[in-house]
């Protein structure tokens, strides 16, 4: 909604780059666009991500409620969330391998995540994690990044480039 959640995806995908090609999207507009229910069976690794809300996945009220909180009334997606697309799409048959992480308030420490739940339900439809889920921090609801998480998730993103270079099923 403010960034971090962005921030995060494009280190994962500068440091799985070198496995490529990556294209990092966000999910409104990856919804939007033609095919963008239907993963390819040619996808080598999915890694989805986004903000915890409320515990867990947002919803359609606690992104209008993180709206609302926005500097300027800005935010980064004003569409569909991961849930939503979550429940629209479908896999190929043998299932996709895939990796989830969101972004958590640090303090005060709180249950849920938005990570789990995306794993999940990637999980259900018969996707094939390739890790556990993962969390990076932020400060508060709009503080931006802890500092060092831009650094762990690029160094995330070149741990599952290993794993598929390996060929991990």
């Amino acid at each position: 909604m403010y960034g971090s959640t962005k921030a995060i995806a494009e280190a994962i995908g500068e440091g799985l780059a070198p496995v490529g090609p990556v294209r990092v999207l966000e999910i409104s507009a990856l919804a939007a666009a033609p095919g963008g229910r239907t993963i390819s069976p040619q996808i080598d690794l999915l890694v989805v991500g986004a903000p915890t809300h409320a515990f867990g996945l947002s919803r359609p009220n606690t992104r209008q409620d993180a709206a609302a909180d926005a500097p300027e009334g800005k935010v980064i997606s004003d569409g569909k969330g991961l849930r939503e697309w979550l429940a629209e799409i479908s896999l190929p048959l043998g299932g996709t391998r895939f990796a989830a992480f969101d972004t958590k308030v640090v303090r005060p420490a709180l249950p849920g995540s938005a990570a789990k739940g995306a794993h999940k339900a990637l999980v259900r439809m018969g996707g094939r994690p390739v890790v556990d889920p993962r969390s990076f921090g932020v400060h508060g609801k709009n503080g931006g990044l802890v500092d060092g998480e831009l650094q762990a998730a690029g160094e995330w993103g070149s741990a599952l480039a290993r794993l598929v270079g390996a060929g991990v099923k």
